[in-house]
């Protein structure tokens, strides 16, 4: 199979003495299946018919393919199955994405976690089956690799390689989940320390700093990180860069949203992208805004993110209109001229989200050890 061209936004400043990859990833990775256009979800005992359906690597996998797609080296650790699911998620990530997957392992007897994403009128809801993993991301790690970036958890105890990552002058970006209890404990925030930046959403944001305004809750997280960045829905993003001393707010860039899913993770990717460029504040949002409004318009979390390819098209789409919108997003992005001048016809764009059929799947000489036929489901 043909490596398709990837463009790299970082030539420019990439020297002999860089470090072995861009971006380092730990996670667990699910198989998404997502089913859109429902207008409703199935009541009991109920049946109903969805209108788009899409498969591929979810959870971690999400931010590895977008920030692959980007142009960033990316190293992904993780633990796959051995069944059918876990060797999918193996071959799009390795062979169709590029995505480096020397730090994670294939582990027998253990079912590949699996999430299945009902999408409802610009929302979700999800079904996830899985265990957790064999080894934490620590074990499977071991020794951080030198990179530019790792994209953490935030935590009130780092795991150990997040703090050597850190120590060897990795940047860390966090992030945090959702709290099903509901706690919200800011000791979660004890480890902001380490971090170069911190991208929540509003409601994690505000429930972290107990404020009732994402303003006042991004104020709150400027004074504990160098870089605090509010995502917040429909409003777009807003940042804090105490390092530069800029503080903006970019908003969202009006589209119709056809499936959500990943769309945060693609935001993410797409800042430490524009960040690790050395983007002005008000363009890593833009840039962040752009790459998640494009991927909210296709089926499917990882495989709907945008390449350079797309970002192009869209680039070339809106020089083309004549309406007075399309012109403030000419001048909005105005930065991505020179940029989007150098990306090749052939760049990437986005991929099928859809099984392959068997005979399109890498040959077994590719696959890890344990790769062979699916294993029966457990």
């Amino acid at each position: 199979m043909p490596i398709p061209h990837r463009f790299d936004p970082l030539a420019a400043s990439r020297t002999a003495e860089d470090p072995e990859f861009d971006l380092l990833l730990a996670g667990q990775v699910f198989f998404d299946i997502t089913f859109t256009g429902l207008e409703q979800l199935p009541s009991p005992g109920t049946e109903v018919w969805s209108d788009g359906m899409g498969s591929g690597p979810g959870g971690i996998a999400n931010q590895a393919i977008a920030a692959s797609r980007l142009g960033l080296r990316t190293t992904l650790s993780a633990a796959f199955g051995d069944d059918a699911y876990g060797q999918s998620n193996w071959d799009v990530l390795q062979d169709q994405e590029q995505v480096d997957l020397s730090r994670s392992r294939v582990f027998g007897q253990w079912h590949s976690p699996v999430t299945v994403s009902l999408s409802v009128h610009r929302d979700r809801s999800m079904v996830t089956h899985g265990h957790p993993s064999p080894l934490r991301a620590s074990e499977l790690i071991g020794t951080p690799p030198s990179c530019r970036a790792a994209v953490v958890s935030v935590e009130e105890e780092l795991e150990p390689w997040a703090r050597a990552a850190a120590a060897g002058g990795t940047r860390l970006f966090g992030d945090v989940g959702w709290d099903p209890a509901g706690e919200w404990a800011p000791e979660t925030l004890a480890s902001l320390e380490h971090f170069h930046a911190f991208m929540p959403n509003g409601v994690e944001a505000m429930a972290y700093t107990r404020t009732d305004d994402p303003w006042a809750a991004l104020y709150a997280l400027a004074d504990r990180v160098p870089v605090a960045v509010v995502t917040v829905g429909q409003q777009g993003a807003m940042a804090i860069d105490s390092l530069t001393g800029e503080e903006e707010w970019v908003p969202a860039l009006p589209v119709s949203a056809y499936d959500p899913t990943g769309a945060g993770d693609c935001f993410g990717a797409a800042f430490v992208m524009a960040d690790l460029a050395g983007f002005p504040l008000a363009d890593r949002l833009s840039f962040a805004n752009l790459c998640a409004s494009l991927s909210v318009q296709h089926v499917g979390g990882s495989l709907a993110a945008p390449g350079w390819g797309d970002i192009a098209d869209w680039w070339h789409r809106v020089g083309a209109g004549r309406d007075g919108v399309r012109k403030q997003w000419l001048r909005r992005y105005a930065f991505l001229a020179d940029l989007v001048s150098d990306v090749p016809t052939e760049a990437v764009r986005r991929a099928t989200a859809t099984i392959a059929r068997q005979s399109d799947a890498a040959p077994s000489s590719t696959r890890p050890e344990g790769f062979g036929a699916p294993a029966s489901g457990r």
